[in-house]
């Protein structure tokens, strides 16, 4: 009777391991999928998927939810390890890019020590110039569009005083630069500045805010600051702080050009 109930009592047991492994292998398929390259073909791919779930602890977090509905996102898959391909790495459009990327704009994201301020590569957020733009830049933890919320990207090196920074509304180039086209100088006008910077928000108040960037620009400017005054067809620049028109005069008897 006694080994009668020990043979019963594997058998439940072993059917409740049994049951367990289908319950992990459907898990496993739920969110790890072997998927065929077409119907014809035995070859696979790989699809890994996480949940959605509101309640996910670092939904808390601005830099995890800010421009994502929870509702909408999936909880972020993660890789506990160094990734390393000799393939390329995708980020592919979607019909509906919201809560895909963040904002429906961000492809990339790379956080510093600090886990706030970032480097981040855009798509599409804007049109300028008649064109979709690209936008990448270093967003520091200010989080709003002003001015000191953009830190320096540098391009180059990473050798301090060398190679090229770019910030908000500045370049800084410590090196030489070399033009194979035309150097262009600012056109600016009356209606081009505004020496009171607006109220609000600088993304909403772009083109006014730009007016007052030029402004600020110009007026501290040190020595060398040059520009087109185009209400007065002349070229000025600052010497020991004071603007100063810029002599030119006509070209010479038989000096013509086709453009």
């Amino acid at each position: 009777m006694k080994a009668y109930l020990f043979l019963g009592l594997m058998a439940v047991s072993s059917l409740a391991v049994r049951a367990q492994q289908v319950s992990d292998v459907g898990l496993q398929n739920r969110y790890m999928q072997l998927m065929k390259g077409s119907e014809q073909s035995d070859f696979r791919r790989i699809e890994l998927r996480s949940d959605i779930d509101t309640t996910w602890f670092r939904w808390k977090e601005r830099g995890y939810s800010f421009g994502f509905v929870p509702a909408k996102t999936p909880m972020y898959t993660t890789v506990d390890g160094i990734l390393s391909t000799p393939y390329m790495i995708q980020v592919r459009g979607n019909a509906e890019e919201r809560n895909k990327k963040r904002w429906g704009y961000h492809v990339f994201e790379g956080y510093a020590k600090d886990d706030k301020s970032r480097i981040t590569m855009l798509v599409n957020k804007h049109v300028e110039a008649e064109r979709p733009v690209a936008e990448l830049y270093y967003y520091s933890t200010v989080y709003n569009h002003d001015e000191t919320a953009y830190n320096w990207f540098k391009i180059g090196s990473d050798v301090r005083q060398h190679s090229f920074m770019f910030g908000r509304d500045k370049a800084l180039f410590y090196g030489s630069l070399k033009l194979t086209n035309a150097l262009t100088l600012g056109a600016i006008g009356k209606e081009d500045v505004l020496a009171t910077k607006p109220n609000g928000d600088d993304e909403q108040n772009a083109e006014k805010d730009a007016k007052y960037v030029n402004y600020k620009e110009l007026k501290n400017g040190g020595d060398g600051t040059i520009f087109y005054d185009k209400d007065r067809d002349i070229v000025v620049i600052k010497i020991k702080g004071k603007w100063m028109k810029v002599a030119v005069e006509a070209l010479p008897d038989g000096v013509t050009y086709d453009f």
